[in-house]
């Protein structure tokens, strides 16, 4: 299966950490010229669950998506999950997981703030961060910026945020690949060059990596990604071929948390769809609008 506009497999939304309501990024992707897109919010499906239910005859297809935090003694992974069924207990189970470990992650991070640096906010501030969906590094950096303790965003995680050390809040790659197996989805690895912090996998490192991801259930890679270089992509694309695993095609879109365009995913400057993202395709479950 071919689409004749744009396809965008990695979104967030306001769910997560983006900055766009599920609603709005309707129009948005609309907008942009895509025929295919999948929300693919942190530990999170509430957004593609508000997604299916507004779409409307002339929308664009749609597929469930989401994007599990996992990490290891080997390293971190991000490991998306696609066409599941959003009500199978290992999805709804793992949501829960990874919601409580941001949880987690946010009052260890908010700790170090004020122990360390002396940062600290509002009680009114604490709360509402922990009402949110999933918290994360985005939204304690714009309060640091709202409060004068950095110029922007970037500068409050860099030199604050980043600083203070995470331990055991992760869930196991493992343990995301076989939920989203069981719940009927696709399994796949998102922006796979891409380690911890500034790393670089390539060459046997990623080789590696794949074949051991690939012994837990792992079926797919994110080939088309806005973040990759001509050598990156051909380097996902070769391991996708030898492993005859998907492809996927994602920007990586979070609104003005990161300045990503929707459907920015580097697939338009190759001719035709490779072979993994034809069988990625025509195997993934995808809702299209009739109503």
């Amino acid at each position: 299966m071919t689409y004749s506009g744009k396809i965008d497999l990695h979104i967030h939304t306001d769910v997560s950490d983006g900055t766009d309501s599920p609603i709005n990024l309707i129009g948005q992707v609309k907008n942009a010229g895509i025929s295919l897109f999948s929300v693919t919010d942190h530990d999170a499906t509430k957004g593609c669950a508000a997604i299916c239910d507004n779409l409307k005859k002339g929308d664009p297809s749609f597929i469930f998506g989401v994007e599990f935090s996992t990490s290891d003694n080997e390293g971190k992974y991000h490991v998306l999950g696609y066409g599941y069924d959003a009500q199978a207990p290992s999805i709804k189970e793992l949501v829960a997981t990874g919601h409580s470990f941001r949880i987690e992650k946010l009052k260890t991070r908010l700790a170090f703030l004020k122990k360390e640096c002396g940062i600290c906010f509002p009680e009114e501030e604490v709360e509402r961060l922990c009402t949110l969906n999933n918290p994360g590094k985005p939204h304690i950096g714009n309060i640091m910026v709202k409060y004068g303790y950095a110029n922007t965003k970037e500068e409050a995680i860099a030199l604050y945020i980043n600083k203070c050390t995470i331990k055991d809040y992760y869930i196991r790659p493992e343990t995301a690949i076989t939920a989203i197996i069981k719940a009927g989805g696709i399994p796949v690895l998102a922006h796979p060059t891409y380690g911890r912090g500034d790393e670089l996998i390539m060459g046997d490192q990623m080789d590696k990596r794949l074949a051991r991801l690939i012994g837990y259930g792992l079926s797919g890679v994110e080939a088309f990604y806005s973040g990759f270089s001509t050598t990156m992509q051909r380097e996902i694309l070769g391991f996708a071929e030898k492993y005859r695993l998907y492809v996927t095609a994602g920007s990586d879109y979070h609104g003005e948390n990161k300045m990503v365009a929707l459907g920015d995913t580097n697939l338009q400057v190759v001719n035709g769809y490779p072979k993994g993202l034809l069988r990625f395709l025509d195997d993934v479950r995808v809702i299209t609008p009739k109503r």
